[in-house]
């Protein structure tokens, strides 16, 4: 008997070694459910300290994120306020860009700095207003056989609506027509408001370019000087980065001007080649909006074309205006894929969307100057990133492609900026990736 229980005991103590039971990662049920036992691994000890770091660092990033968002709307909300006295400096510095290189050769063959400024702008006015004033008669002379073609073009489209396939009666056709003029005649006092308003607007921006003018006057009499006063406001060590950081400023200001001047003029040329062998009227004045709608890059050139279009559609008809869209848009593409990359290299590049944004947030801000300013704005933000990155990589972007280094040096008495050689000059055809300016 007392072997028989030994054995049993025995017998169960060797079936539990053989079956040790359900896997300890499996787990059991209390009420032995093996499906209610989860795959998801059980937490660890350091899962909470962890979690609260991850949301302090969270936190942090928060707030900081929340501090520089409020810093740039307060800059923007300073800006908006002293937008008034900005927008004549900006217009003045871009003017200058384009009168200096004639003042810098004037006073390099001994004129006074007074005097080359004065001669140079006195002649750039009288060009412009030489441009106007040859505009202006064949303006005069043509809008009134226009106005005659853009009504006549309007009978046509009436009797094509009479006909197949609207089969519009001229009852219909007359009613649109006379809803119109009466919706017109119902908002005149807000038509007349938006007249006014225009004429504030236009009343505004002849005193912004009086001042621009003026400005841009003493940025080109005193321009040498601007960079070393502006240097010797800051330390000893930040100096030679302000020095540089406006040079490359005003370089890619200037650049930007010389590009676009460019290709408003080849844009200008060959459509008006073709406006005036396809007869077009007006083909004077739509050749320098041409020229003029190049400095908003893209949009002015879809604006200036789309004119030349509307116009010949109603002078010429459809065949002359299909006609002269292709030739806009062959020009456009000649100038996009051939001249742009020629012109531009590698030291003014912005991508295409960025173009396109910059236009639009600076139109929505700001009208049709905002549309002007957003590119060169946008590629002087490009400059100011690219400074700072390669700073923070540590590649002195204030050292140009000849190895020198601008130096701020004077006493008491005025201080100047001297250029002072640290490194070998880059070879030919490489640059220095801290060179390369505006572009993203």
């Amino acid at each position: 008997m007392n072997d028989r229980l030994r054995l049993r005991r025995s017998g169960h103590s060797s079936a539990a070694e053989q079956d040790p039971g359900p896997s300890p990662e499996r787990g059991t049920a209390r009420d032995g459910d093996p499906a209610a036992v989860t795959s998801a691994p059980a937490p660890g000890a350091d899962r909470g300290p962890r979690l609260w770091r991850a949301m302090r660092t969270l936190a942090i990033a928060s707030a900081q994120l929340l501090l520089i968002a409020a810093g740039v709307v307060v800059i923007g909300w300073v800006l908006g306020k002293l937008w008034v006295i900005l927008l004549p400096i900006i217009l003045g510095l871009l003017f200058a860009t384009v009168l200096w290189p004639p003042t810098r050769f004037l006073r390099r063959h001994g004129w006074p700095p007074a005097l080359a400024a004065a001669v140079v702008l006195l002649a750039a006015l009288a060009l412009f207003g030489g441009i106007i004033a040859a505009i202006a008669p064949s303006v005069a002379d043509q809008v009134g056989e226009l106005a005659d073609q853009a009504t006549g073009g309007l009978q046509e489209v009436q009797e094509w609506l009479s006909g197949p396939p609207f089969n519009l009666g001229e009852d219909q056709v007359g009613q649109a027509v006379d809803n119109a003029i009466n919706s017109l005649q119902n908002n005149a006092q807000n038509i007349a408001g938006a007249a006014l308003t225009g004429a504030t607007a236009v009343g505004n921006g002849l005193i912004n370019l009086v001042l621009a003018l003026l400005l841009a006057f003493f940025f080109i009499k005193d321009g040498p000087r601007w960079v070393p006063w502006l240097s010797a406001q800051t330390g000893h060590r930040a100096a030679p980065h302000v020095a540089a950081l406006s040079q490359k400023t005003w370089d890619t200001l200037s650049e930007f001007i010389r590009q676009q001047a460019l290709v408003g003029f080849v844009d200008a040329l060959f459509i008006g080649i073709g406006l005036w062998i396809l007869d077009v009227p007006l083909v004077l004045p739509l050749a320098v909006l041409t020229f003029f709608g190049a400095f908003i890059p893209i949009i002015g050139a879809f604006v200036a074309g789309a004119f030349a279009v509307l116009i010949a559609l109603v002078s010429e008809g459809f065949t002359t205006a299909l006609i002269v869209l292709v030739i806009v848009l062959v020009v456009q593409q000649i100038e996009g894929n051939v001249l742009q990359p020629i012109i531009q290299g590698r030291g003014f590049n912005l991508h295409a969307a960025v173009v396109i944004l910059a236009v639009t947030a600076g139109g929505s801000l700001a009208g049709i100057t905002g549309a002007f300013l957003g590119v060169p704005v946008a590629a002087l933000i490009a400059v100011i990133y690219r400074y700072v990155r390669d700073e923070l990589d540590g590649r002195s972007p204030e050292i140009a492609d000849d190895g020198t280094r601008p130096q701020v040096t004077g006493d008491v008495d005025g201080a100047e900026v001297v250029r002072e050689q640290v490194t070998a000059p880059a070879p030919e055809g490489t640059g220095r990736p801290s060179q390369e300016g505006g572009g993203t």
